[in-house]
């Protein structure tokens, strides 16, 4: 921007004030908390991820290095003859497909039954609702292993579920933490649309179904991978309930190898962190599918206004 004089001069260049040339200091400080944020949250990732990063490098050593350097071993000393090896002992497929059943099974009665607890809780109104609640908080507070002798004894000997795929699901058919989370996501909803969907003739069942589950596809996600990590590593209840090695799930066909013929193979080291690796791939793939839930909700989009 210029001016120019009464008597014909040059123009001259008037220039920027004080003000106009400082910094934008909200930009760069925004900009700074970014990039602490990022290196922080990279550091975190490292840190959490080595161990998975060590654990896949030592299934695949031929000769075991367990010192730190072993983490970037020569790519002539890796191999697969580790899995190969415990396969051929515990059937690493077998154990997959039980460990498959077992935590399938639990999953889907979780899911049902939690959403039926938690809608009736949540959404309905009825005589020792506020009681149920406070049970359902109460056995968060029960050790599992307090009720294994009774459990025990009920299932294997009366009802004769030994060595039997439902005697396992069973004690974690209804999980009181899947019923708390379903009750809280329920009691968020909207009540409008509810009222609406009831003066149209729905009733509670096609309520549950057309309008309250979509809406609580993340607190579903939730539910299901927080309780896929208990079955899928659950071992003392299986240990106990089955003898038959072809009905063990991997948790414990891989704890009954460490405990028996692990330093019988070649490499004892790397062929416990093979089955520790078949173990643990399916549970970090679910949570990389599932993990965009946590945070996601479609509840804005189903209330206009």
């Amino acid at each position: 921007m210029a001016s120019t004089s009464a008597h014909g001069s040059a123009p001259t260049r008037i220039r920027p004030s004080a003000r106009s040339r400082r910094p934008h200091r909200g930009i760069e400080l925004s900009r700074g908390q970014a990039i602490l944020r990022g290196v922080v949250l990279t550091i975190g990732a490292i840190v959490f991820l080595f161990p998975f990063y060590y654990m896949l490098v030592g299934s695949l050593q031929r000769e075991p290095d367990p010192s730190v350097a072993g983490a970037f071993p020569n790519p002539a000393n890796l191999t697969i003859d580790n899995y190969v090896a415990i396969n051929g002992r515990i059937n690493l497929i077998e154990g997959l497909v039980n460990s498959g059943i077992f935590t399938g099974g639990v999953l889907l009665c979780t899911v049902v039954f939690g959403l039926l607890a938690g809608y009736a809780l949540a959404m309905l109104q009825w005589r020792g609702r506020g009681a149920t609640f406070a049970l359902a908080l109460l056995v968060q507070v029960v050790p599992f292993q307090l009720l294994i002798i009774p459990l025990y004894v009920l299932i294997a000997r009366n009802y004769g579920l030994a060595d039997n795929y439902l005697g396992m699901i069973l004690p974690f058919a209804i999980n009181s933490t899947a019923v708390i989370i379903f009750r809280q996501y329920f009691l968020q909803l909207p009540k409008e649309l509810f009222d609406a969907a009831r003066v149209d003739g729905a009733g509670e069942l096609r309520l549950l179904w057309s309008v309250a589950l979509p809406l609580v596809r993340p607190a579903l996600v939730t539910a299901v991978l927080l309780t896929f990590i208990g079955p899928w590593n659950e071992f003392l209840w299986p240990f106990l309930i089955t003898k038959d090695a072809s009905m063990q799930p991997l948790a414990v066909s891989l704890a009954n190898y460490i405990s028996n013929v692990a330093s019988s193979t070649a490499n004892p080291f790397g062929a416990i962190l093979a089955g520790a690796v078949v173990l643990a791939a399916p549970v970090v793939v679910l949570f990389i599918i599932g993990q965009r839930y946590f945070t996601a909700t479609d509840l804005g989009s189903s209330v206009k206004g």
